[in-house]
């Protein structure tokens, strides 16, 4: 196994079309992928004292969240339109080595900052509805 360079680490848009086309955040600095799953706990009397977890059980999700400088971009446009409509959009992750994850994620929370002698930045906070499947190569 190699490494991989964050900097190849992208978030990417859907425009809505069929098929589905994705464009590039533009401005990443950094990006953060969660997957998360609830427990069921099935611990009994004849557990011995240690929990047991059914397996393929409980709720799946992934989280997304990401920053950069704001550059205008079609796609940051896209999200705070989708962020102030609460409305959800595809996504997808791609990755170095060619995987990539794509699901459809509503806008939880977008952030914007700006210091008086600094670039204007954005936080943005994705969280997924549905399955995020993984597609393309390894």
């Amino acid at each position: 196994m190699t490494a991989q360079k964050g900097a190849a680490f992208l978030l990417k848009i859907g425009d809505g079309g069929a098929p589905v086309t994705y464009e590039a955040v533009a401005g990443l600095r950094t990006t953060q992928m969660s997957v998360n799953g609830d427990t069921v706990v099935v611990t009994h009397k004849g557990s011995g004292g240690w929990r047991e977890l059914l397996s393929g059980a409980g709720t799946r999700s992934v989280s997304v969240s990401a920053s950069g400088i704001f550059l205008a971009s079609d796609a940051e446009i896209a999200i705070r339109s989708h962020a102030l409509a609460g409305t959800l959009d595809e996504y997808e992750l791609s990755f170095e080595d060619g995987a990539k994850m794509r699901g459809r994620f509503l806008v939880q929370r977008l952030d914007y900052a700006g210091d008086f002698n600094g670039e204007r930045t954005y936080a943005v906070q994705l969280e997924s509805s549905g399955a995020v499947v993984p597609v393309g190569a390894p």
